[in-house]
């Protein structure tokens, strides 16, 4: 039996990005019971592709309750759908062997892995403020996305000096505004930009100077998709809403790095059932950015551990 159920967590604070705000974290719950044994998995549909939860929840409602893992991978598309299904499939599958996820996919025992914290897109004294809140965090990221964002830029840096900076535009600068910020992300010390140009009009970024490594976040979804992005990113976010799954995600981290790409391991804005098993994909990866339970004011059922040293693999009673 497959079901999906709608589940939603209300943010700590409002959550700005370039192409709107959000108070909750709207997600899908889909749970698998076999034999007595239920695994389960979340997803996040994302507007951005074309995604709703009542999509998603038909999608899944068209399955075949006996479908296994190896056939889910041609029997959805790539997308949040194939995520929730394929998660709680591999936690069903773990639960039946008695064993964790990890070993059951052949991967070392997981650790800990430091992860980045997003500083939602505001004013310049707003983000300087929350930059100084949390400037005792390792790696801050920074939404930004218009045509200001420079000054966004120096109060983050003035409000946290010390933690290292990556930044996201979610699509919303111009070739025009990269070039004039790019020597600006040098001199402020940020070592990362995600998908500054929009999918499918990023062309430019072959032809232009890229003295911070780019990354594709739009652009990037499953294996299929890296071959058109060689020559005009370094690196690349993989997200499990993305690639329909960790089955994917761990084939596509493998290609990426055959073809020269870092790897970096994001998330949508969901609870701490979807990110653990983003926690087994981000080791070793060169950014990783699963702070999404940090931004929800309520989260499932023994959440996954954050310290010092970073986002804890999960507990069995969550997943896996």
């Amino acid at each position: 039996m497959i079901i999906a159920t709608e589940d939603r967590f209300p943010l700590a604070q409002a959550f700005t990005i370039s192409r709107g705000t959000k108070t909750e974290a709207r997600v899908l719950t889909v749970r698998i019971a076999r034999g007595g044994v239920t695994g389960w998995g979340e997803c996040v549909p994302y507007a951005r592709y074309g995604e709703t939860p009542e999509s998603v929840r038909a999608a899944v409602g068209a399955l075949p309750p006996s479908i296994t893992r190896q056939d889910l991978q041609d029997a959805l598309a790539p997308g949040a759908a194939r995520n929730a299904v394929d998660a709680a499939l591999w936690d069903l599958e773990a639960k039946q062997a008695r064993v964790r996820v990890w070993a059951l996919a052949g991967l070392p025992r997981p650790l800990p892995v430091v992860t980045a914290f997003t500083l939602s897109l505001a004013s310049p004294d707003e983000m300087e403020k929350a930059a100084r809140l949390n400037a005792h965090r390792p790696i801050l990221k920074i939404k930004l996305g218009t045509a200001d964002d420079m000054p966004r830029l120096e109060a983050v840096r003035a409000g946290a000096p010390r933690s290292r900076i990556i930044v996201d535009a979610n699509e919303g600068w111009t070739p025009e505004v990269y070039t004039d910020l790019a020597p600006h992300l040098v001199r402020l010390g940020v070592e990362l930009v995600e998908q500054p140009l929009p999918a499918g009009a990023d062309g430019m970024l072959s032809e232009i100077a890229r003295p911070v490594p780019v990354c594709a976040d739009e652009a990037c979804h499953d294996r299929a998709s890296l071959a058109d992005l060689r020559g005009k990113y370094d690196v690349v976010n993989l997200k499990l809403d993305k690639t329909g799954g960790l089955t994917e995600a761990l084939a596509m981290r493998d290609a990426a790095r055959a073809m020269g790409f870092q790897v970096m391991v994001g998330c949508m804005v969901g609870s701490s059932l979807a990110m653990a098993p983003a926690v087994l994909l981000a080791q070793g990866a060169a950014w990783t950015d699963l702070d999404a339970p940090l931004l929800l004011a309520e989260d499932r059922e023994n959440p996954l551990h954050y310290d010092a040293d970073g986002v804890h693999p999960p507990d069995v009673n969550l997943w896996g």
